[in-house]
């Protein structure tokens, strides 16, 4: 047995492989027997075939040649046979595809089938019937029916031969289609007075190895004299039919005659195809001679017919002629529409012009009916490359993006240049796999949040909220805390975010006094790999919290000293005694403080400034006021609950020392003590003095100065009261040094008035010696209204 392999390769534009090769083997093969070796031929290895999932396509041939991957290599299914598979049709071959995956490659396989010499000669009548008449002259023709081999070639139908042939001779007639038309000829006149019945032997012999022939008898009678034959009006007739054309259609009329007169004129037509179907298809009336369809046509499967008439009288001379019947196509079927391979998942990532499938066309129909043309739809991006005539590639023609489109249900539709047009549609679902092209978002591009002060550890404050456009695992978001510091401390002793939720929590305790306002980031980044992230600031503001009492820092509450404010007994309505300051660590509301007077020795002397703190008189002093005044005065802030502070401050009524030494004086002192008064009486007043003049000095040297400064600047701005530096806070109770100075503002409601301003210090020692010291210094007050003020 000889193989024959033709192998011929080509590339496509689109990548992927298409390669052609054929083979030959004889028919009647065995089941199993080798067809070729395709992996080999193809140049490829086995375990590509295995990784590709290599697979053989056809439409309507798969049932013959199967393929064995792990062998690559091709072997006979099912026994084939030649005449079943292409009857008269030479070559004979198989066409189909062999399909690989990862990447998509395919080729074309033809396997070309070869006859050989399995069918004898035979004739379709075991005998037939002559009636001749005597007078028939010498070359008369008698058409006999042909032998029909079904092999092809040289296996095929090759001659005839006659016996015995003392009075007829065969002659044989060559058609266009290969086929013999076999006429017997009478070469001596027949004597019926002789010989009525004539038997003859008619056998047909192919050419194959061995050589096989077939036989039909040929009974003749002898009649009298009918010396006229039929005769045609034309050799051929042509006829058009339309395919699918309904039973009983009229193809056409053929028409012989004879000359002879009486019974030995009526004709007979017939029609005497024996190879094909033909007189399965169309019938001839007996009479009249004409030929009607009785059967379905289709031009798919045959698109002419060749009708051999015969038309005999009773006499038994004939003759014959040819009817061809062309059939018409009409665009009766649709596209086919096969999918070769097929991918059901795509990365988004896909780089353009990728394959996704591979779709094949087939229209039975003809010229432009059978002109398949294939789109999609123009809104998705993936559009249709012709690889080679009937095939198709689906392709991406533009980037993917899942999160716009995560699913494309893609409708190739196909449909032929017929009139009306045929079309079909097949949809191909396509899923877009994920890549991780897509960082989180927060909801804002930056968040700013409050918590009130002094709040519980682990409290949460609120929830920063990321999205990612991804899916699954590329979708999924975990919150980190960027490395920082608030004050040089990190702000993760500050803060915590929860790393699933991205819920912010408060570390510690926080105290607005200590720190107003922090920013931190907050990191968000998915579970790709690798991860993509992205940052937003976080601002922190503390909210204040009524959690400081206010603290005075004048007067100054000493444990071992007793410092009191002198007022002349001459003293006017509103007299400025002192003023009560204090401050409140706190902010905004929870820091306005209020000045009540809570207690005193006689409420119908002082009052006390709500807003400012100011101590002044609201009547005459008289001589019956007592010279020592206590005053409990109640600081308060406008916190929520509010919080205070009392202090008490020590009033002395009194134009003189002694006066006032005498009320202030309520300890006993040795005699030693007592005769040191003196001496530090002397020397406080020798200080003081001092004191006095050098300030007295420098208030001029400042009062000059602002003058001319006031020349080039006013201003009408509050004074704001101005503290000395040398202030110090010791648990929440007030200390200033001995000697010191303090500025005293004119309120909104003094401007129009003078006053006098004085500044009295008595400081009462016990252990003295009863001695006190004054420093006292007074000023008055004459400039405008909106001049600066001076100490």
């Amino acid at each position: 047995m000889t193989r024959q392999v033709l192998l011929y390769l080509s590339l496509l534009s689109l990548g992927s492989v298409l390669g052609q090769i054929s083979y030959s083997i004889p028919e009647e093969m065995a089941t199993g027997s080798l067809v070729g070796n395709i992996a080999q031929d193809l140049g490829l290895q086995n375990k590509r075939l295995v990784s590709g999932k290599a697979r053989i396509y056809s439409r309507d041939n798969d049932k013959f040649i199967e393929l064995h991957r792990e062998r690559g290599v091709l072997l006979v299914k099912e026994r084939i046979d030649r005449e079943a598979l292409c009857r008269q049709t030479t070559p004979c071959a198989l066409h189909f595809q062999i399909i690989l995956e990862n990447p998509m490659e395919f080729y074309t396989v033809t396997v070309q089938i070869t006859d050989i010499n399995d069918n004898a000669p035979t004739f379709e009548k075991n005998e037939m019937r002559f009636k001749i008449s005597e007078s028939a002259i010498n070359g008369a023709k008698f058409v006999l029916e042909r032998a029909v081999d079904h092999d092809v070639g040289i296996n095929d139908l090759q001659s005839y031969t006659l016996k015995p042939t003392e009075n007829f001779a065969l002659k044989l007639h060559n058609n266009a289609d290969g086929n013999k038309n076999v006429e017997m000829v009478l070469q001596t006149p027949l004597d019926r007075e002789k010989q009525e019945h004539i038997s003859l032997v008619l056998t047909a012999v192919d050419g194959g190895e061995p050589q096989m022939s077939g036989t039909m008898q040929i009974l003749i009678t002898v009649l009298d004299a009918n010396d006229n034959a039929p005769v045609f009006t034309q050799p051929v007739y042509k006829a058009t039919v339309t395919e699918n054309s309904p039973r009983g259609t009229i193809v056409t009329t053929v028409t012989a005659s004879d000359a002879d007169h009486g019974v030995n004129s009526k004709l007979t037509y017939s029609i005497t195809n024996t190879l094909d179907n033909v007189r399965n298809l169309f019938d001839i009336n007996q009479v009249d001679g004409q030929v009607t369809l009785i059967g379905n046509l289709d031009y798919e499967d045959s698109r002419n017919f060749e009708i051999n008439v015969l038309a005999s009288d009773d006499g038994g001379l004939t003759d014959s002629c040819k009817l061809m019947v062309d059939v018409q196509d009409i665009n009766d079927n649709r596209p086919e529409i096969n999918i070769m391979s097929e991918s059901n998942v795509i990365s988004e990532d896909a780089k353009l012009n990728t394959v996704v499938t591979m779709i094949n066309t087939v229209d039975k129909d003809s010229g432009e009916n059978g002109e398949v043309k294939c789109f999609i739809s123009e809104s998705i991006p993936f559009i249709l490359k012709t690889s080679t005539n009937h095939f198709y590639s689906l392709v991406t023609d533009s980037d993917l993006d899942r999160e716009i489109a995560s699913q494309y249900n893609i409708t190739v539709t196909c449909s032929d240049e017929g009139v009306p047009s045929l079309s079909s549609s097949v949809t191909l679902t396509l899923q877009i796999s994920d890549v991780n092209d897509n960082a989180p978002v927060f909801e804002r591009s930056s968040y700013e949040a409050y918590i009130v002060e002094n709040n519980t550890p682990g409290l949460s404050i609120f929830t920063v909220k990321a999205r990612d456009a991804d899916w699954n695992q590329n979708a999924r978001i975990s919150y980190i805390l960027e490395d920082s510091s608030v004050n040089g401390v990190p702000v993760s002793s500050y803060v915590s975010v929860s790393a699933d939720s991205g819920v912010i929590h408060a570390v510690r305790s926080l105290d607005y006094e200590q720190i107003k306002d922090f920013k931190f980031c907050v990191k968000a980044q998915d579970g790709g790999s690798p991860p993509l992230s992205s940052n937003v600031s976080v601002r922190v503001t503390i909210q204040d919290q009524n959690d400081n009492p206010p603290q005075v820092l004048y007067p100054v509450q000493t444990g071992g000293s007793l410092v009191a404010e002198i007022v002349p007994r001459s003293a006017d309505v509103s007299y400025l005694v002192t003023k009560v300051v204090a401050v409140d660590v706190d902010s905004g509301q929870n820091a306005w403080l209020s000045y009540k007077l809570q207690k005193a020795t006689d409420r119908a002397l002082f009052e006390v400034g709500l807003q400012n703190g100011e101590i002044r008189t609201i009547r005459q002093v008289t001589d019956k006021d007592a010279v020592k005044q206590r005053l409990t005065v109640i600081v308060e802030d406008n916190g929520q609950p509010s919080r205070s502070a009392t202090v008490i401050v020590n009033v002395a009524v009194a134009d003189s020392f002694p006066e006032v030494l005498s009320e202030f004086t309520d300890f006993t002192h040795d005699k030693e003590y007592n005769d040191n008064m003196t001496f530090y009486l002397v020397l406080a007043l020798a200080v003081v003095s001092f004191l006095f003049i050098t300030c007295l000095v420098v208030i001029i040297s400042v009062k000059i100065y602002r003058w001319r400064q006031a020349r080039f600047y006013h201003s009408n701005l509050p004074v704001i009261p101005y503290y000395p530096p040398r202030y110090s806070d010791t648990l929440g109770t007030g200390t200033l040094q001995h000697v010191y100075n303090y500025d005293t503002c004119r309120t909104t409601d003094s401007r129009k008035s003078d006053f006098k301003f004085g500044q009295n210090v008595l400081i009462m020692d016990p252990s003295a010696a009863g001695t006190m010291q004054r420093i006292q210094s007074e000023k008055s007050i004459l400039d405008e209204p909106d001049s600066p003020l001076e100490v």
